[in-house]
């Protein structure tokens, strides 16, 4: 594989930077909202090649042709497994990719009281986001079943601009559907700590047959759902995989 360039060096590196000076062990900087523009405008400039995933990129857009069946095969992992390529953490932000086999799926899965930018880097994938239906302030008990409300419901496909879910704004409860092998750069800040309550938990649906398993807002159209904490099946697997963009000047 050819040496990454200098303008893919510059591109995480840039990202690194802009996170670095931008974000807190409490999230955003103040003002949020210009922190997370600079955030977000960095995170936009970053494409497949800046993360050593030129070759797999390549392989998705010819992915419906039959002349490439066998490249992809030799370009994708045959297991179904998701894999995680490490990039940075520290206590303020971490940086990291989902790299999913077409067909794959993350299950609905939370980010207590942390900011979520993310970006699909090539492929396709179905986002499906949540924000819990309580009053300010509340507390959320996820032991028992709680009503929540869609606020994201659709498909991102690369080349795209960088998705932002903010906890006060709700979308933090949400799951992802790969329609084709795709693969989602994206920063947590402040990143996963059960030292500091932040960790990650899934939910499902209430089935349908439950009388409380789904609700209809008659004025606005909207549809309320009741999720519950549980366990995904042993077959639901992300895997450490290696990184292998430019390294990060820290």
């Amino acid at each position: 594989m050819p040496p990454a360039s200098t303008d893919a060096n510059n591109a995480i590196q840039k990202l690194y930077e802009v996170c670095r000076a931008s974000l807190s062990e409490k999230g955003p900087l103040s003002p949020p909202d210009y922190s997370l523009d600079n955030v977000r405008a960095a995170l936009d400039m970053v494409t497949p090649s800046d993360v050593g995933l030129e070759r797999e990129a390549g392989a998705v857009r010819a992915w419906r042709s039959p002349r490439a069946a066998l490249g992809r095969k030799r370009i994708f992992h045959s297991s179904p497994a998701i894999r995680y390529r490490h990039i940075y953490e520290c206590a303020s932000f971490s940086i990291g990719m989902f790299c999913m086999p077409a067909s794959s799926i993350i299950p609905l899965h939370n980010h207590p009281g942390m900011t979520v930018l993310g970006k699909v880097l090539y492929g396709a994938a179905h986002v499906r986001s949540y924000r819990w239906i309580e009053s300010a302030g509340s507390s959320i008990n996820l032991s028992k079943a709680r009503p929540a409300k869609v606020v994201r419901d659709g498909e991102m496909s690369a080349p795209c601009g960088a998705m932002v879910l903010r906890p006060e704004e709700g979308g933090d409860v949400h799951a992802l559907r790969a329609i084709t092998p795709c693969a989602v750069l994206h920063i947590l800040t402040p990143p996963y700590s059960s030292q500091d309550g932040r960790h990650c938990s899934y939910f499902r649906r209430r089935p349908r047959s439950h009388p409380s398993g789904v609700l209809l807002n008659r004025t606005g159209g909207s549809e309320f759902v009741w999720l519950e904490e549980y366990q995904p099946r042993h077959n639901f697997i992300i895997r450490r995989d290696l990184y292998t963009g430019p390294a990060l000047k820290l």
